[in-house]
């Protein structure tokens, strides 16, 4: 079903914004638009293209133009031409993709130039020595095997209904091309010391020269790989009311790149009566958000445009929320973006993988009775695979890698409800080794194993009686509500999922406030500082989806 956005949508190249904002060069291509695809058994090959698909939308979504699901036993491929011209000798040409759900091999002029697995992270190709001066032909194999597999594939299931989803595959944002000199940046790794008053940026490179920072007039000289501070002649802490940006550019030889950061400290300390909460820049800050499924009802993951992106964050902000779990999806980099220019806290989850989920796990035994498992159980939790668990790992590290240098991301969550949860303390300890700047929400809703900074808790079927943790770490409510409302032309099917129902619009409001007030009492002042995801995105629909 359409959006307020479809009409909007540029079919000759979608989302065509600059789709790394922490790294920003001049000179680039974007390669969305209309492609050649195909849909075949494994095993047969293309023998021509007569079909149209536009990227980066999904073949299962509307926007796509095919509305067709990839089924695990099918290749889905993808084609089209580009130009390339000469080049300075020693330049590189790179070619980056978003993200492709779930593994990805891509061919340049019929050689294969690189593959990926992990359906929600970026990866890059240097594609340079396959080139040729005039018409190159890209093709990308993409095989999507969903719950079949371990890999990571967040709320996508075969058989969508209730909180699961409609699945989805294939190359889902944006693909596009730059050139870069021999020498050049690679990537920059940012790091805020707010206690300090200054950030700490590491400009990574091939090669080891002088880099130079502009920031506000100021020029800061370096060398590439080392890390260099950068201190402000005004220290303007980033918080959602007031989100400071200090914009600076990194010149290395002949390249250079535009990026941003923002000086923040996310922690969790006692308050002045000794209770543990979340902490923003030294002080209690009360976390009032929503749980954020991402999916559109026209692009499925991928957002309609920009515009849709901002919107989104603008509405929820004008709600008068602070915060945005991002639930069991990593979005573009350009939605972090957003959240860091409009002040929008984010809880970051890692997408769920596993095998098929037990519900005496995932629901029966936690969900009445908050009675946790030992998540060293790997057949119970639905992680028999090694391979399986491995490939977890990966993901995570390039999540985080990913992420890391976006100013809003106050908590990492590894794993949310025993949805293929498996020894969790050792995930915190794994994240504390490549970001100790966050907090960690280690097993969110239940199977508690004791560890981390919070308690995490998800009621949805009786009241919230507030309890201090035994472990000493914040208590937090994150998951209640679920109120459910369908609305004639902005539902997709006449079945809905929640846990409660309003009857029309007039009792949204008034159900919503009964939850908080009735069942959920003074819950700021109870807890250790954090009340997310009242209503599963409140006005947006169930957890079925948001419903525009």
């Amino acid at each position: 079903m359409e959006s307020r956005f479809t009409k909007d949508v540029n079919r000759e190249c979608p989302l065509s914004e600059y789709p790394r904002p922490q790294l920003v060069r001049k000179q680039w291509e974007c390669l969305n638009g209309p492609w050649d695809y195909a849909i075949l058994p494994e095993g047969e090959q293309v023998r021509e293209w007569k079909r149209s698909i536009l990227v980066p939308f999904s073949p299962e979504t509307e926007l796509s133009g095919v509305g067709r699901i990839l089924q695990p036993d099918e290749v889905l491929w993808y084609h089209r031409t580009f130009d390339h011209f000469p080049i300075r000798k020693g330049d590189r040409t790179y070619l980056h993709f978003g993200a492709v759900d779930q593994r990805a091999v891509v061919l340049v002029n019929g050689k294969e130039a690189g593959s990926h697995r992990g359906g929600y992270t970026s990866f890059t190709l240097d594609i340079t020595d396959l080139l040729k001066i005039g018409e190159n032909h890209l093709m990308v194999k993409v095989q999507d095997f969903l719950d079949l597999e371990e890999d990571s594939r967040g709320k996508q299931s075969g058989k969508p209904g209730g909180i699961w989803y409609t699945p989805q595959s294939g190359i889902w944002q944006t693909v596009w091309m730059e050139t870069v000199p021999e020498d050049h940046i690679s990537s920059l790794r940012i790091e805020p010391d707010y206690d300090s008053e200054c950030c700490r940026v590491t400009v990574v490179s091939n090669s080891d020269d002088t880099v130079v920072i502009n920031m506000e007039g100021v020029s800061f000289v370096g060398r590439a790989n080392k890390t260099m501070e950068l201190r402000p002649e005004e220290f303007h802490p980033w918080s959602p009311e007031d989100p400071h940006l200090y914009r600076f550019t990194v010149r290395l030889g002949e390249d250079e790149v535009e990026s941003y950061f923002g000086i923040r400290k996310f922690s969790v300390e006692k308050d002045d009566k000794g209770t543990p909460r979340l902490f923003l820049n030294g002080s209690p800050y009360f976390h009032n958000g929503l749980l954020d499924q991402g999916y559109w009802p026209d692009g499925l993951y991928t957002a309609p445009t920009d515009e849709a992106m901002i919107y989104d964050i603008e509405a929820m902000k004008a709600m008068g929320f602070n915060c945005l779990r991002k639930h069991i999806k990593i979005e573009p980099d350009r939605w972090y973006y957003h959240c860091d220019r409009l002040g929008m806290l984010v809880w970051q989850d890692m997408p769920s993988g596993g095998g098929t989920y037990s519900p005496l796990v995932t629901f029966t035994s936690v969900a009445l009775s908050r009675f946790s498992l030992k998540d060293d159980n790997y057949r119970l939790f639905a992680r028999e695979s090694e391979d399986g668990r491995e490939e977890y790992y990966r993901e995570l590290n390039d999540m985080i890698a990913q992420l890391y240098n976006f100013v809003s991301i106050a908590v990492w969550v590894p794993f949310n409800e025993g949805w293929g949860q498996f020894d969790a303390a050792k995930a915190v300890d794994f994240i504390q080794q490549r970001d100790t700047s966050r907090t960690i929400d280690h097993a969110s809703g239940w199977h508690d194993q004791h560890v981390g900074e919070i308690q995490s808790l998800h009621i949805y079927f009786k009241p919230v009686r507030y309890r201090e943790d035994k472990y000493g770490r914040a208590v937090c409510l994150t998951e209640f509500g679920g109120i459910t409302l369908g609305l004639e032309a902005h539902t997709f099917e006449a079945k809905e999922s929640g846990y409660f129902r309003s009857k029309d619009l007039n009792t949204v409001l008034e159900d919503f406030r009964k939850i908080q007030k009735t069942d959920h009492p003074r819950v700021e002042e109870r807890t250790g500082g954090c009340d997310l995801h009242a209503g599963q995105r409140c006005g947006r629909g169930s957890e079925r989806g948001p419903h525009l």
